[in-house]
């Protein structure tokens, strides 16, 4: 929600914008800038500036437009209806996009990530009196022929169940009452939403124990990976590490696959999107679309939102997790990931590091890794 505070443009480099009047500012607030409403997050504060990096293309915009805050920030809507999705870095729907704005997305375009209007079966496991915490599963939903999305209690909140119903409800209808210690009801809906840049909180890290079968043989008997770990594909452009990751995701043994198109060329996203559907889940029968969430921020859309993509979908994963799922997460490719990253460290002039990357690259790989 759009607030009246606004600032005016001082400076535009690129994707990178500085605006100077915003006094309660936070540091990554979400911001509309100019009239346009181009998206964009405050990635530095310094007294009544803000620096923000805006996710749109800023051609056209100039100093002396205004800046809106939103006081809000950035955010991914987790929700039954994410699965079989195709995404843009910040979670707008690309086939919603597509059939209201025509082939191209038009500047400042908006619409919501989770369907309002859809209706889905909400089956309740818990009941009235029930006492519970964050994270609880209090109800089911069959979200595709594949995945039943449970329904939990959003972080935050504890206490005891004084309603719940079983209906078919739209994702912001209310499903259940839960009070507090404190006496406070709290309205339990199916959609939560989640700072993209605040990792899910959990309680402790299990050991890895369960290999990751990948169903590529010299990957499995040479190169093992853990459920719960991580692996990478190192390798010069075109040596095969896309059709790797695709086979990867077609095949190995994890309940829910997020593929993020980092960066990468429209066409390679294209095969995912042409061959998914037609595949065969070997592990239901079923289409494997019905369990796997695109984000396709390809290299000629903005270089700005492919540096958020990468945390749209450790947001989406991390939701499927506290479900009690095996979340798959591919990132293709994190090379592109980072020379986003060098884009908009030059543009704010800071003192680059090795092969002009920004010196922090290694804290930021650390925090999905």
């Amino acid at each position: 929600m759009e607030t009246m505070e606004t600032a005016k443009i001082i400076k535009v480099a690129g994707p990178v914008v500085v605006a100077k009047g915003l006094k309660n500012a936070k540091m990554y607030d979400v911001v509309k800038v100019s009239g346009q409403k181009l998206i964009g997050e405050i990635i530095e504060l310094s007294k009544d500036s803000a620096t923000i990096q805006v996710y749109e293309e800023t051609s056209g915009i100039g100093p002396g437009e205004s800046v809106f805050s939103t006081d809000m920030p950035l955010s991914v809507e987790l929700g039954p209806g994410l699965i079989s999705s195709i995404y843009d870095g910040i979670q707008r729907p690309l086939d919603i996009l597509k059939s209201t704005k025509g082939d191209f997305i038009t500047r400042g375009a908006e619409a919501f990530a989770v369907d309002r209007e859809k209706k889905w079966d909400f089956e309740p496991i818990s009941k009235a009196g029930d006492k519970v915490i964050s994270g609880d599963i209090i109800g089911t939903v069959q979200e595709s022929s594949i995945v039943k999305h449970k329904i939990m209690v959003p972080y935050g909140i504890k206490g005891e169940i004084k309603e719940i119903y079983k209906d078919k409800f739209t994702v912001t209808d209310t499903i259940a009452l839960i009070k507090d210690r404190e006496g406070s009801i709290h309205e339990i809906k199916m959609l939560q939403k989640w700072p993209v840049r605040k990792p899910r909180p959990y309680k402790k890290k299990l050991p890895p124990l369960e290999p990751l079968i990948t169903g590529q043989r010299v990957i499995d008997m040479f190169f093992p990976i853990t459920k719960g770990g991580t692996a990478c594909i190192p390798g010069p452009f075109g040596s095969g590490k896309t059709v790797v990751q695709h086979q990867i995701s077609k095949w190995c043994n994890a309940e829910i696959i997020l593929f993020i198109g980092c960066g990468e060329r429209g066409n390679e996203m294209t095969d995912v999107l042409l061959e998914f559907p037609e595949l065969i889940d070997p592990y239901s029968g079923k289409p494997l679309m019905e369990r796997t969430i695109l984000i396709a921020n390809t290299s000629n859309m903005p270089v700005a939102a492919r540096e958020a993509s990468v945390y749209t979908g450790i947001t989406i994963a991390e939701y499927y997790r506290d479900m009690g799922y095996n979340v798959a997460l591919i990132a293709d490719s994190t090379s592109r990931w980072a020379e986003a990253m060098r884009e908009i460290s030059g543009r704010l002039e800071e003192m680059p590091g090795e092969e002009g990357f920004p010196a922090y690259l290694g804290t930021q790989n650390f925090q999905f890794l």
